[in-house]
């Protein structure tokens, strides 16, 4: 992620404390591609040992397949995706000062440095916000503490909790969970203060930095809505409901693969639906690889007979789709679509 830095009040003297910003995500499998053995029988599939990433004589992989039991950290930032959540480590480090005396050279005549002020760190406080590109003013997010007496510390008066005293060499570390509902240019602000002191005075610092990130959609979804003239649906009291068919077109354009684990409807008061997917039918669940479409159809119906008013531009609104899904490595994803309906045709 790309930063920049606000300057601090006294540009001449460095800050005591230095922040990092880690994105947290998960590692994945080492592929391997095992090469058979020149002039071989056909009947014999052993591959050159040179070509395996890992030994196949261990007993967690007897065979040699494509993926491997060992992980592959991410070597770059990697590609946010909206519905996803986003993470990161913040660090807050106490940066100890350099020794004086290890400073000059050994040529150099031997005099008494200036004895330097000893300082001392105190209340540090980390806080976060994300700026998105449909907000105009960022929004705080909730920083999970690393122990858990760290979560005891706030008063629930309103007032600021107490900071974390550092000594020097020590670190405070903060996590940032932030669900990505929006593609385009995220900005995450971070901004740390402690109280720096010495023996005889002490004051306040604050700095702020800001980290920058694109975040690409993940899901494209196509819907299209047809009315259901035959045969229609009777409710209980004996009225008759209109019925429709929707049909949910789920294009993965992601770089990753994906398993769809859940689509549902959360409808209006007044409406109804049939599923018509995967869980009904009992299939496995469809997985995706970039550039997969898997199709989703529902039928929606009222409850009773015009139970759903109409909008002044003659549409009936449906409600919302929700999509779950998770990655090749297990991360969880979460994606809402907005209001869904059909324009009723003139009677």
């Amino acid at each position: 992620m790309s930063h920049q830095r606000y300057p601090s009040i006294d540009p001449k003297e460095p800050h005591s404390v230095s922040l990092k910003v880690l994105r947290l995500s998960r590692p994945s499998l080492v592929v391997q591609q095992p090469l058979p053995a020149p002039l071989s029988p056909l009947d014999d599939a052993t591959p050159i040992p040179a070509s395996l990433a890992y030994s196949a004589n261990s007993g967690t992989n007897p065979e040699p397949f494509l993926l491997t039991p060992i992980l592959n950290l991410p070597p770059s930032f990697g590609t946010a995706y909206v519905g996803e959540t986003f993470s990161c480590t913040l660090s807050a480090n106490h940066d100890i000062p350099p020794n004086p005396a290890e400073a000059g050279s050994a040529t150099t005549p031997t005099l008494l440095p200036q004895q330097a002020k000893k300082k001392f760190v105190r209340d540090v406080h980390i806080e976060a916000e994300m700026k998105t590109p449909s907000a105009t003013t960022p929004q705080k997010i909730d920083l999970q503490p690393t122990d858990p007496s760290a979560a005891d510390k706030g008063s629930g008066d309103g007032k600021q909790a107490s900071g974390t005293d550092l000594d020097p060499g020590k670190s405070l570390q903060k996590i940032v969970n932030y669900h990505l509902h929006e593609e385009g240019n995220h900005v995450l602000v971070v901004t740390v203060s402690y109280y720096e002191a010495t023996e005889t005075s002490g004051r306040i610092r604050t700095f702020r930095k800001l980290y920058q990130f694109i975040c690409k959609g993940s899901l494209i979804v196509r819907t299209k809505v047809g009315p259901i003239t035959t045969p229609t649906a009777r409710s209980a009291t004996g009225g008759v409901g209109r019925r429709w068919v929707m049909e949910a077109q789920l294009e993965n354009c992601s770089e990753d693969l994906m398993q769809l684990h859940g689509v549902r409807l959360q409808l209006e008061p007044g409406l109804r639906y049939q599923d018509c997917n995967w869980e009904v039918s009992g299939r496995a669940k469809p997985l995706l690889h970039p550039g997969e479409v898997e199709q989703c159809c529902f039928v929606v119906e009222e409850e009773g007979l015009n139970t759903v008013a109409e909008e002044r531009d003659g549409r009936i609104i449906f409600g919302v789709l929700d999509i779950s899904w998770r990655t090749e490595m297990g991360s969880k994803g979460f994606l809402s679509t907005g209001k869904l309906g059909t324009r009723v045709a003139a009677r």
